[in-house]
């Protein structure tokens, strides 16, 4: 019998160690000049790694002729043979000035799949020079809890809020939650939220302050500030978490 129960409790320790949570990490950070002689023009890659330095996914990246200036983005995307790697990432042009910058990540690697729960590293580099420029990671836990995390300020990033919702689903198949959406994130402002008998929704900042409450699916936050935003959606039975960014 005690052998029995040591398999099992082996198997279930297993299964703890190699958890797969789904979620969303939504970034927000707002950028500043490097020094180089080209600011206030940038460009600039946010990224996820593994605890071990390992490529998972790019997340933004706003790069042109400077492209290859992104050292350690670039470093990190040729050791896993995909340098410049930018599947499902937000894109763009070289910047023109400084802004809150946001993005989000879906747990998942460039194959789609979903990473096991451990220790990751976000990173974050710009410059404005035909050079290295500055370069940051901040290190995360990705669990089945969720966090918020508000590190402290390093050249050329400050403001940084990173925060981490889990979603849980019951099933392999699609389930009644995974059908109710919010779109588009990135937003300017307006945005539509998607599924059947909502009753009402809330829209909160990271603060936790209350935005929005109201049965409309089509808002508008326009005159609210740029960030990440929580979308609570409430139906009879369930209450819906979605996270969207504002630019």
């Amino acid at each position: 019998m005690n052998k029995y129960i040591f398999i099992l409790l082996v198997l279930f320790l297993a299964k703890i160690s190699t958890a797969q949570t789904q979620g969303s990490l939504e970034i927000s950070v707002k950028t500043s000049d490097t020094g180089g002689k080209y600011a206030p023009r940038n460009v600039m890659a946010i990224w996820v790694e593994n605890s071990s330095g390992e490529f998972v996914k790019t997340l933004l990246t706003y790069a042109d002729k400077r492209i290859t200036h992104l050292n350690n983005w670039q470093e990190s995307t040729a050791k896993s043979d995909s340098e410049f790697n930018t599947i499902d990432a937000i894109t763009g042009a070289t910047r023109s000035s400084h802004s809150t910058r946001t993005c989000s990540w879906d747990a998942t690697n460039t194959n789609g799949s979903i990473v096991d729960d451990g220790n990751f590293k976000l990173c974050m580099e710009l410059t404005d020079k035909n050079n290295t420029g500055n370069f940051t990671e901040i290190e995360f836990t990705k669990t089945n809890e969720s966090f918020e995390i508000t590190p402290s300020d390093g050249p050329s990033f400050s403001s940084i809020t990173i925060s981490w919702t889990p979603v849980f689903n019951t099933f392999n198949s699609i389930t009644k939650t995974d059908k109710y959406t919010v779109f588009p994130s990135p937003t300017n402002g307006q945005i539509h939220v998607s599924g059947d008998e909502i009753e009402w929704i809330e829209i909160s900042n990271l603060k936790g302050a209350i935005i929005y409450k109201g049965k409309s699916v089509d808002l508008d936050i326009s005159n609210h500030a740029k960030g990440i935003y929580q979308v609570n959606i409430y139906t009879k039975d369930d209450k819906i978490i979605r996270k969207i960014s504002k630019h």
